[in-house]
């Protein structure tokens, strides 16, 4: 039942980011001939006034079709509603509608979390050090720093309740590599002050400790309105941020990251852990899910929708578009090569599921 979840919660990103695409066109009355979700055989489809709406079978994808490419078409090619006779600017909105549904979609769970589900807060204030790990690093043990100590503050931050301090700890040990920072520490009845100078590591700063939040998780629901809007912009940025982070490291250290690129069949492996331990961090995975879709359609690459907004950026520029034969020549050589990367993530992904593994045991 939790694959099932992920799955859904896939197949509904998708559907959002389409949408936007279609919401996007019709609103401005282009053509819009096919509303698609999913790829392969139709399962399911519907003939409306203008559009032909259909399900098939493999529902980890999706398109919007416009009758500009439909040799079938019986429109007129100079018909003004046909999406590649408009403006630079209409062609534009369109084009990114479905990253802007992605990123509202993400923000609107983010606040029915808040609302409906509430934010993880640990009973206790602090960061608990859970075990040291001298393998890592000596500093912390060299300070003297001990298994179920509390870090209170560094440097003057104070840490609270919410599981994303442990976060914030972790980012001053590393953006302070060589340099002190000063611990307020609670052990048992007792406060101390430490100081400690993070070791100098190729991922930046680190003092070896397994870090974890200070008691137990509770949710706990957020009712002010004002409030809760805050907290799911609080959490979105948070997640943005942290995305991007990722995008930045992948590029800078690829050899060291490429193999954290993940397969729709990796990433539905994990929203099924989500769902079957924590049905509230679904909405998390979902959003997180989501902005990730919008970051890498944004992209210029091609046969993304940032591609295509690229080619409108030359058009602007040149004063015309690139002839319709480069375009079609780079649109399917990027096509070719996306395929191509997700085929065999998604391979390497299958195999190294738990149950495959088994079958060659």
């Amino acid at each position: 039942m939790s694959v099932l979840a992920a799955i859904a919660v896939l197949a509904v990103l998708i559907l959002v980011h389409e949408l936007g695409h279609f919401i996007a066109a019709r609103s401005q009355g282009i053509h819009v001939n096919r509303f698609s979700l999913g790829f392969g055989p139709i399962l399911w489809k519907y003939q409306g006034k203008q559009t032909e709406y259909a399900v098939r079978a493999f529902p980890l994808g999706g398109f919007v079709g416009f009758p500009d490419d439909d040799p079938d078409s019986d429109i007129p090619p100079n018909d003004p509603n046909l999406l590649r006779n408009r403006p630079i600017l209409d062609r534009a909105i369109v084009i990114s509608a479905g990253v802007i549904a992605n990123l509202i979609f993400a923000y609107f769970l983010l606040v029915s979390q808040v609302s409906f589900i509430g934010i993880p807060q640990a009973t206790q204030p602090g960061v608990l050090i859970q075990q040291l790990a001298p393998q890592v690093s000596q500093v912390a043990t060299d300070a003297g720093i001990q298994p179920g100590d509390v870090i209170i503050a560094a440097n003057d931050t104070k840490f609270g309740t919410s599981p994303q301090e442990i976060q914030a700890f972790s980012q001053i040990i590393k953006s302070n590599p060589g340099k002190p920072i000063q611990l307020e520490i609670a052990r048992g009845d007792e406060k101390l002050f430490l100081s400690v100078v993070p070791e100098n590591k190729s991922t930046g700063g680190t003092v070896g400790v397994g870090l974890a939040p200070n008691g137990q998780l509770e949710r706990r629901r957020v009712l002010n309105p004002v409030a809760v809007l805050n907290a799911g912009a609080t959490e979105f940025q948070r997640l943005t941020t942290m995305i991007l982070q990722g995008f930045g490291q992948l590029i800078t250290n690829f050899g060291e990251t490429s193999s954290q690129v993940a397969s729709p069949v990796k990433i539905v492996e994990i929203g099924a852990n989500i769902a079957q331990n924590d049905i509230g961090g679904l909405f998390t995975f979902a959003a997180l899910i989501s902005i990730n879709l919008a970051i890498i359609n944004i992209l210029p690459l091609p046969a993304l929708d940032g591609g295509q907004l690229a080619f409108l950026l030359i058009e602007g520029v040149r004063g015309r578009p690139l002839p319709l034969r480069v375009q079609e020549n780079v649109m399917q050589t990027g096509f070719m090569l996306l395929v191509g990367l997700g085929l065999f993530l998604i391979v390497k992904d299958t195999l190294q599921l738990e149950w495959v593994q088994k079958l060659f045991q």
